[in-house]
């Protein structure tokens, strides 16, 4: 119900916006109604008369100050809420037969405070990105807005030597929802250092914000894209070009070559990325590769060493006694 009250406050908002074009008390319009405020003022002065018309002028010059006001989106219920109870405040005043000169200013100062103790939306972070932690609500004109950030993020270059490992990261510089993340890649090969979608081609193997590719051969030079999205929504589009130089290993004969290749035709070309799973080293020597299916892992890693050592005591033990 709270909601659909916001809703409704929005709507009426954005009409008064576009008859009246009052942007100067706008942060008052998106929270209230007309009829919430007509109210107030008739309990004020009465139902008709020159002081009615009076006491709206007032109502709206004391909220001008409010007219540049920007809050951190989410927080929108909490001021909806913040306008209601100073509407209710403003009815009993007026029931007591104050005065809505003195009410008026008084309300809107009281408004500036909660304002100013609301939850500040995180600034922008350069240079990609739609980032839903930093959007904000303008009360000039009762809308929100994100970060003008486009969605694609800038090439990162990644130069490996053939035979080796190549790894790529799907990070990025600002928070992300908690809720509905996935990791999508795709691959541009060919050798193209590309932006451009139509080049891309799905890569179903890999999954997570941690992919790999081993060993790097020279038909995997090209530029690999990371889409991460919330609930189908794209939230950034990362791209990595990789550059793969370098002769083949020494260990490396013609007819191992050859072999691999064989063992790499056809449909398998699709699937050069694969999932990142770490080692025992790379577990310990990187924090990110702690993860809780790892931890498990790891956990029971321990268990299973812990139990072999005590049957090993035992055995050791048994054998021991039975020799003396």
């Amino acid at each position: 119900m709270a909601l659909l009250a916001l809703d409704s406050a929005v709507l009426s908002a954005l009409l008064a916006l576009a008859v009246f074009r009052v942007p100067a008390w706008a942060c008052l319009l998106c929270f209230t109604t007309y009829s919430e405020r007509l109210r107030i003022c008739q309990m004020f002065v009465g139902m008709r008369g020159p002081k009615l018309e009076e006491c709206e002028e007032a109502f709206t010059a004391a909220f001008r100050g409010l007219s540049d006001t920007e809050i951190y989106y989410d927080e929108r219920s909490h001021l909806h809420d913040a306008f209601t109870q100073m509407t209710h405040a403003l009815q009993e005043l007026a029931a007591a037969q104050g005065s809505f000169e003195v009410a008026f200013p008084d309300a809107a100062e009281k408004m500036k405070k909660v304002i100013t103790q609301l939850k500040e939306a995180q600034a922008c972070i350069p240079p990609c990105g739609l980032q839903e932690f930093a959007r904000r609500f303008v009360c000039s004109g009762c809308y929100s807005r994100v970060c003008d950030l486009p969605l694609d993020c800038p090439v990162q270059d990644v130069t490996v030597i053939r035979g080796d490992q190549a790894m790529f990261s799907c990070f990025v510089n600002f928070q992300l929802p908690k809720e509905e993340i996935t990791y999508s890649w795709k691959f541009a090969g060919g050798g193209l250092r590309t932006q451009d979608l139509s080049y891309f081609r799905d890569m179903p193997r890999a999954e997570g914000y941690l992919a790999r590719i081993r060993p790097a051969q020279l038909t995997h030079r090209g530029t690999f894209s990371c889409v991460i999205k919330q609930d189908q929504r794209p939230l950034a589009r990362l791209y990595f070009f990789l550059n793969v130089t370098g002769p083949p290993p020494r260990a490396e004969t013609e007819l191992q070559a050859s072999f691999r290749e064989v063992l790499r035709w056809g449909p398998r070309d699709a699937e050069l990325i694969e999932p990142w799973r770490p080692s025992l080293g790379e577990l310990l020597v990187r924090p990110e590769a702690l993860t809780p299916s790892n931890l498990f892992l790891l956990a029971a890693l321990g268990a299973l060493a812990s139990a072999s050592a005590t049957v090993l005591a035992w055995i050791f033990f048994r054998w021991y006694c039975s020799g003396n």
